[in-house]
């Protein structure tokens, strides 16, 4: 009992088959590549990882900030601290100090 298909009969047989194929592997290839697939969030995992990264950074450097801010408070400044930025930027020195000169290191050419 072997019927036979024209082309036609055959062509029209395959085409929903073809089509579900076809659509599936559209959606396959952009679950995979595509601009939110799989390659794109590992992107975006290597992203937040730097991202967060630069946050804890910048947490630590306003912590730091913040108890610098601390010892700075007009109502009781922290001496030590005090006596840290008036030598440092008026480049005072107290008398019964010693400043050692480091050597600097001599040119190539000497």
């Amino acid at each position: 009992m072997a019927m036979k298909l024209t082309l036609q009969q055959l062509m029209t047989r395959a085409a929903l088959p073809a089509v579900c194929v076809a659509v599936a592997s559209y959606f396959s290839f952009h679950a995979v590549s595509g601009p939110t697939g799989y390659v794109a969030w590992r992107e975006y995992k290597v992203q937040r990882s730097k991202l967060q990264q630069a946050v804890q950074t910048s947490e630590e450097q306003q912590a730091a900030l913040q108890r610098r801010l601390v010892l700075l408070d007009p109502r009781h400044v922290d001496p030590d601290l005090a006596d840290e930025l008036v030598r440092r930027n008026l480049d005072l020195v107290k008398p019964d100090e010693v400043i050692v000169p480091l050597p600097q290191a001599q040119s190539a050419g000497n």
